[in-house]
């Protein structure tokens, strides 16, 4: 796996004090995994500190996302990945740019380039220069399966609310979001007429009088992830 290093750092050293950036051999996730042995999926990239926007990403972290590498670069991390506690990742990146952690290590969500919602371990790292400056971070992604999934057969997983495809719950997003039939058929690359047809689908499903209704309604039963503007829809509830 090549990664890219952040500005001034050089990736072939491994000894040194004052060297700004871990070595690329090294697993960053500190699983264990030897190095050049790293699981299927594992992926890095770079950001600035403070509000983390990438500066160089693999292909494959940027693949995550439906994205190239060079699209990728300028991407804010926080607008990609979302954790189910509200602002726990913000807050991370922060602790990290400021130095008063070294490393975390937050489960997250992101969407592919389908626009499906994935699941992901997602490990940040601060990179100093020699006078001891965060000059960068480094952001290990691995994509893991959702345990929670198969709890749909049973009778506790099903209870707590309906589960939606792709499509339907982009469309509950968008509800949720305020988008009108017009502004979520253009987005969604459907016509009026199939965003309406959704929508009651779903109010006949949810029981639901009303699009406020509806939004209300999905809220109570914990569709959506609780703190995230614009409202996504909880992993679990996506086939």
């Amino acid at each position: 796996m090549v990664t890219t290093s952040a500005p001034g750092a050089s990736p072939r050293k491994e000894k040194g004090a004052a060297h700004p950036a871990p070595p690329a051999p090294r697993n960053p996730t500190g699983d264990g995994t030897p190095a050049g042995a790293a699981p299927h999926g594992v992926c890095t990239a770079h950001a600035s500190p403070g509000d983390p926007v990438v500066t160089a990403a693999e292909p494959e972290f940027a693949r995550q996302f439906g994205l190239s590498a060079a699209g990728m670069r300028g991407q804010r991390l926080l607008d990609l990945l979302h954790s189910r506690v509200p602002n726990r990742l913000r807050e991370q990146f922060t602790a990290l740019s400021e130095g008063r952690r070294r490393r975390f290590t937050e489960r997250v969500t992101g969407r592919n380039g389908n626009g499906r919602v994935f699941s992901a371990e997602v490990t940040g790292t601060a990179v100093r220069s020699p006078s001891g400056e965060i000059v960068g971070l480094v952001v290990v992604l691995r994509p893991v399966a959702d345990a929670r999934r198969p709890e749909r057969a049973g009778g506790a997983g099903e209870s707590a609310g309906p589960v939606l495809s792709v499509l339907d719950a982009q469309v509950l997003e968008g509800v949720a979001g305020g988008e009108s039939t017009v502004q979520l058929a253009s987005r969604l690359y459907l016509s009026r007429q199939g965003i309406e047809y959704r929508v009651g689908q779903m109010l006949r499903r949810f029981d639901a009088p009303n699009r406020p209704a509806l939004v209300a309604r999905a809220h109570a039963l914990g569709m959506f992830a609780a703190g995230q503007w614009p409202p996504r829809v909880l992993p679990e509830r996506v086939r």
